[in-house]
Parts: C-alpha cells; structure tokens; sequence
C-alpha cells in the first residue's frame, strides 16, 4: 500500500509540474500578444514609395486610405478612417499614401479615382474600394475581408 502511495505522489508531483509549465506559455503567448498589440499604431500612418512594403509586411491586416490634398471627397472620410484605426487598434493597421506624391504606387495599384482604399493581408493585396463611403461600408469590408 506503501508503494501505491508513493507512486501517486510522484504522479500527483509530474502533474502539478506540466501544469504549471502549461500555465508558464499560457501566459507567456498572452504577453506577446499584448506587446504586439501595443506595437500597432492607433491612427493612421503616412506611407510612401520608400516605407510602403515595408509597412504592407510588418502587419498580417493593412488598409491603405489613397488620397490627395485637393481631393474634397479624400478630407471627408479622413476622419471616418481616423476612427477605425482607433477602433480596430491591434487587428488593422491604417496607412495614409498621398497619390500626387506617391505617382508610381498609384500607377502600381492602378488607382484611377480617389479615394481608393487597398487591403492588405499579409503584405498581398485582397481587396480595393473606392469613393468616400459611410463608416458602416467600411465596417463590413474591414470584417469580411480580414475575417475580424
């Protein structure tokens, strides 16, 4: 009987261990994902000819908010994707790239109307939209496209 008990202690011992070894990379995944998160920037970021791939790269979901100064339609919405960025903080990244400074992404991604919004997922681009359009539309291509 002696021995039936020591042999479960020893059990009971190799199992208390795993646990905690399970709960150690638990927590240690729940931390990268919250450093990751933070990484992510809450508005959106200017991109150019120089940081473009990069910036497509770094983040699995992109949405590129194509515009230009003179562009009525393009300052209208701007705050509309002001307010994803915030709102999908840590899902999506929104990134701004100026058309008249930017012509050869443009002519790339063959962008012939403003605004145009490119998504990218994992540095491919899956989807494009165009035209100044409610938050909601934006909302449901946002969800459908980077599954969210």
């Amino acid at each position: 009987m002696k021995e039936d008990n020591f042999n479960n202690d020893d059990i009971n011992h190799e199992n208390d261990k795993i646990i905690e070894e399970i709960k150690k990379r638990k927590m240690e995944e729940i931390m990268k994902k919250v450093e990751e998160k933070d990484e992510y920037p809450d508005k959106p970021v200017v991109v150019d000819e120089k940081n473009f791939e990069d910036f497509i790269s770094k983040y699995p979901n992109v949405m590129i908010d194509c515009w230009a100064e003179w562009c009525g339609p393009c300052r209208m919405v701007a705050p509309v994707v002001e307010e994803l960025a915030k709102e999908y903080h840590g899902k999506v990244v929104f990134g701004k790239l100026n058309t008249d400074e930017n012509n050869r992404l443009a002519m790339r991604f063959g962008i012939m109307a403003i605004p145009t919004f490119l998504f990218f997922k994992d540095g491919k681009k899956v989807d494009t939209m165009v035209g100044a359009l409610p938050k909601e539309v934006f909302d449901q291509r946002i969800k459908k496209v980077f599954n969210i």
